[in-house]
């Protein structure tokens, strides 16, 4: 899957139902290729820019399921 593929999907937990947003930036092992995080701009973000500095920051464990569409995670916020 490609990052512009990626960055497309929303995000959603599924602790709560929640709409996180969509993703921004991720995290990688150089060496392995393997995703760590992904990072999700915080909801006072606008295009990920400005706003506060609180982002969400998933870990790759806590990805439950990559859809056509969604990206399900289940993280405590």
């Amino acid at each position: 899957m490609l990052f512009s593929e990626l960055k497309k999907k929303e995000v959603i937990n599924l602790k709560n139902c929640q709409k996180l947003g969509r993703v921004s930036d991720f995290e990688f092992d150089e060496c392995t290729g393997q995703i760590f995080k992904l990072i999700i701009p915080g909801e006072n973000k606008w295009c990920g820019l400005f706003g506060s500095d609180s982002n969400y920051v998933i870990c790759y464990k806590d990805i439950k399921q990559i859809g056509p569409d969604i990206i399900i995670v289940d993280i405590c916020v």
